[in-house]
C-alpha cells in the first residue's frame, strides 16, 4: 500500500503549567519530500516533535506517521522511523561496532552493511569511544544508525545545532540522497534557516507555539518578494500588502505579497530567513 503523506498532524495542542502551549498546530509532510520545521529556540519545535513521537501527552489533536495513529500500533511505526535528536543518547562507553551489535537487536531489519557503509561515508571510527567524539562526531554516528534500519521516515531534532558548516552540509547533502526513493521523507527543525532552504521542499515556521505558515518552499517565493524603497513611497502600498517592513534612515525594506502590488513597481527575491524574521517582528 502506498502511502500519500509521511506525517498528518491536526489540530495538535499541548499545554503546560508554566505557561508555554503548543496552540492547536496543523500540517502534512507529503512522501518524498523534506520539511524543515523553522523557530527560534523555545518556539514549540522540540514539543511538537516529541508528541509526533508519543514521548509526551497531548492535551488535543491527532497525528498520523506513515498512514498510522501514532497512538495506535507504534511499535510497528517506529520501525520505519529513524530519529535523531539534539542529544543522541548513545551511552558514552560504547563504540561504534558496539552501537551497531546493540542496534540488530533493536531493530528488525537492521542492516549491518549499510551501516559499516554509513561510517566509512561519514569517516567514523568504528573502534572510538563515545564520549571521544566530538559533537558533529556524535550528531553523524546518530545519523548512520538512523540510515541503517531501512526507515522511511527520518525526524531530526536540532541535528546540526553547534556544527561546523561543513559537517552540516554532509549532512543536508545525505539527506537528499536519502529522499531519492520516493517512499522516503525527513523533517528537521532547526533555527539555521539557511541550511534548510538548501534542500525543503516544505517550510513550516513555528513561533511561540503557534504555526505561522506552512508551504511549499517554492510557492513561497512565488507568493513573497521584497520592496526596497524610500519610507515616503511606503506609503503608497496597501497595508494589507505588508507582510512585515524594516524602516531606517537609509530607507525602508519591506516583505511584501507580490499580487497586492502595483505592476510597476521592483520586487526582489526573498530569502526563507528573512521572510520569517519580518513575520515574527511584525506579529503575525
Amino acid at each position: 500500500m502506498s502511502i500519500t503523506n509521511a506525517i498528518e498532524v491536526k489540530n495538535l495542542t499541548k499545554s503546560y503549567k508554566k505557561g508555554f502551549m503548543l496552540d492547536n498546530i496543523s500540517f502534512t509532510l507529503p512522501s518524498g519530500c523534506i520539511m524543515g520545521l523553522i523557530g527560534e529556540n523555545g518556539a514549540g519545535k522540540s514539543t511538537a516533535i516529541k508528541l509526533m513521537l508519543n514521548m509526551i501527552k497531548r492535551n488535543s489533536g491527532t497525528v498520523k506517521i506513515l498512514g498510522r495513529d501514532n497512538r495506535e500500533d507504534f511499535e510497528l511505526t517506529k520501525e520505519d522511523i529513524g530519529v535523531v535528536l539534539d542529544e543522541v543518547g548513545i551511552s558514552e562507553c560504547l563504540n561504534a561496532k558496539e552501537v551497531g551489535n546493540i542496534m540488530k537487536h533493536t531493530f528488525k531489519n537492521w542492516d549491518e552493511k549499510v551501516y559499516a557503509e554509513n561510517l566509512q561515508k561519514l569517516s567514523l571510527s568504528d573502534n572510538k569511544k563515545f564520549k571521544e567524539f566530538s559533537k558533529g562526531m556524535k550528531m553523524k554516528l546518530g545519523i548512520a544508525v538512523a540510515l541503517s534500519h531501512n526507515a522511511k521516515l527520518l525526524i531530526l531534532d536540532e541535528a546540526t545545532a553547534g556544527l561546523d558548516p561543513v559537517i552540516r552540509d554532509e549532512i543536508m547533502d545525505m539527506l537528499c540522497e536519502f529522499t531519492r526513493e520516493e517512499t522516503h521523507s525527513v523533517l528537521i527543525s532547526s533555527h539555521i534557516v539557511s541550511d534548510l532552504e538548501k534542500v525543503c521542499d516544505y517550510i513550516a515556521f513555528i513561533h511561540n507555539g503557534k504555526m505561522l505558515i506552512c508551504e511549499e518552499k517554492d510557492r513561497l517565493y512565488e507568493t513573497y518578494g521584497i520592496v526596497r524603497c524610500s519610507a515616503e513611497q511606503l506609503n503608497d502600498i496597501e497595508p494589507d500588502a505588508v507582510i512585515g517592513k524594516k524602516i531606517s534612515p537609509y530607507g525602508a525594506e519591506a516583505i511584501v505579497e507580490r499580487s497586492k502590488i502595483p505592476s510597476d513597481w521592483e520586487i526582489g527575491a526573498i530569502d526563507i530567513e528573512k521572510l520569517f524574521v519580518f513575520m515574527v517582528k511584525e506579529g503575525h
